[in-house]
């Protein structure tokens, strides 16, 4: 994977203005994809699939997660911060986030020629994640 930074943290002037728009105005919503394929009190597995040209609109990230991207391709993702990344995936691509409170927002364009399929593990919030604290 390689990423080429766009845009910097703060600078909004490049942004198209419907891009702002829908940042400042729309809900923004907490799934990671359009598609959930499995779910159970520990995890979400979802489905992301963007034809070339197709976007995923802004979301709110507050939980931890896991991705793999199956075909590779070519992506922007805007953050709520202003920040601009393009990335090259190339198929089998990981990456973890440890987003769990922290509220950040981004969205995710395919502006290669071929379809870009990704593959999300979420991980819920659980009363389970305490079990590996050891006291003294």
């Amino acid at each position: 994977m390689q990423f080429v930074e766009l845009n910097p943290i703060g600078n909004f002037d490049p942004w198209e203005q419907e891009k702002i728009d829908e940042l400042l105005h729309q809900e923004i919503k907490e799934s990671l994809s359009n598609r959930l394929v499995f779910e159970n009190e520990e995890v979400k597995l979802w489905d992301l699939c963007l034809l070339p040209g197709e976007r995923l609109n802004f979301r709110r990230h507050n939980t931890n997660y896991g991705w793999v991207c199956t075909t590779g391709g070519l992506v922007i993702t805007r953050y709520g911060n202003g920040k601009i990344d393009m990335m090259k995936l190339n198929p089998g691509d990981t990456e973890y986030f440890e987003n769990r409170g922290k509220n950040y927002v981004n969205d995710l364009e395919n502006i290669g020629e071929a379809t870009v399929v990704i593959n999300i593990l979420e991980y819920k919030e659980t009363k389970k994640e305490n079990r590996f604290q050891f006291s003294n």
